[in-house]
């Protein structure tokens, strides 16, 4: 069974767009970023796309999203990119995650669970201040990590806090502190096969940051990380499309109001179309507010009203319009394209929420 509300997803643009990131930031490693279900685009599909387009790695935020992976099929090196719950390290070691270590209960949980030679990443915090060790801590701990036979330290890695924003000097600052990091490191006989500190944006507009390895997210699903770096995306290919079909049609006369709260008030006689998907589905509520439309009969309509759990109207004024008739709310139509960040800047917020949004109950379609 199909709903009339679906998303498309094309392999062949995260491949592509792997490899144009590959090519930028050779010699070093692309390893791709799927959490978060590949960023609402499908964390298997675009695990295969990336491996497809050239990708060394894959990186995660949680266990168990590193495990569907592997139950897929997926082969090769996945790194989760944060400490988890110390109950789930079993199940890491087990399916052959990397870990991600910065604090010595961390690096104990991995040998509570009868690790062997497993490999790790150390992060260390440069000034995210979110998670990573502390500069007085680098040192002990990846000494910790070397002597002990449960762990190998395979990777030594940073993140940035504004890549997206290339004349901010806070960029700089944390790589002189993380290359102070590393040269402390190797005074002390540490030098790890990995290193790495570039996310999207990193790669993109920072050569410094790239290192031996680039991790990269929102780029590879053809979504620019940000305003300041759009100029360095123009070669990314968008990989989603989301899409509806019309799922009623009736007239209303002006004067008249419609959805909850009664909000808006039709002007003149109109043609509205309803589509069956709402905020249930990651179409925020408020889109109609901030001028949100769709692209239907080959041009723009107007979300009018208050988007709801599971269906949206759109006033197609006296356009012809039938049930059944295809609309995209992100993507093209006619020569008009509507993108995720174009919702993201009508709602003050950012690309990766539109589409790290769209929820599960909408049926992901390869193309």
């Amino acid at each position: 069974m199909s709903r009339w509300a679906w998303a498309e997803v094309s392999a062949s643009a995260i491949a592509h767009n792997v490899r144009t990131l590959a090519d930028l930031a050779a010699p070093a490693q692309v390893w791709a970023v799927v959490k978060a279900d590949g960023y609402g685009h499908g964390a298997v599909l675009a695990a295969r796309a990336a491996q497809a387009g050239g990708a060394h790695g894959l990186c995660v935020a949680l266990v168990q999203e590193g495990v569907q992976l592997r139950e897929a099929g997926v082969q090769g090196p996945i790194l989760v990119l944060s400490e988890q719950p110390s109950t789930q390290t079993t199940m890491a070691i087990a399916a052959g995650l990397q870990l991600t270590v910065y604090s010595a209960d961390g690096l104990a949980a991995i040998a509570a669970a009868g690790a062997h030679d497993h490999p790790v990443h150390l992060k260390i915090d440069t000034g995210m201040r979110r998670v990573g060790a502390t500069g007085h801590e680098t040192v002990a701990l990846a000494q910790a990590i070397v002597a002990s036979p449960a762990t190998r330290l395979e990777g030594v890695f940073t993140h940035l806090a504004v890549a997206d924003e290339p004349q901010n000097p806070f960029t700089g600052q944390q790589l002189a502190r993380f290359d102070e990091a590393l040269a402390r490191l190797a005074a002390a006989g540490v030098q790890p096969p990995l290193v790495h500190a570039a996310n999207s944006a990193g790669a993109l507009a920072h050569p410094r940051a790239r290192y031996g390895m680039v991790r990269v997210g929102i780029a590879i699903y053809g979504i620019s990380p940000g305003p300041g770096v759009d100029h360095l995306c123009t070669d990314l290919r968008p990989a989603l499309s989301l899409h509806a079909r019309v799922s009623h049609v009736k007239r209303v006369g002006a004067g008249e109001r419609i959805s909850y709260g009664l909000r808006h008030t039709f002007a003149a006689d109109a043609t509205v179309a309803t589509l069956p998907l709402g905020y249930a589905d990651g179409v925020p509520r408020r889109l109609h507010a901030v001028g949100g439309t769709v692209l239907l009969g080959g041009g723009h309509r107007p979300i009018v009203g208050v988007v709801t759990m599971d269906q949206l109207m759109v006033d197609c004024g006296d356009d012809p319009v039938q049930v059944g008739d295809d609309a995209v709310l992100i993507g093209s139509q006619g020569g008009h394209t509507i993108t995720a960040g174009d919702w993201a800047e009508r709602l003050d917020t950012i690309a990766y929420e539109i589409v790290c949004g769209i929820s599960a109950r909408v049926e992901r379609r390869a193309t």
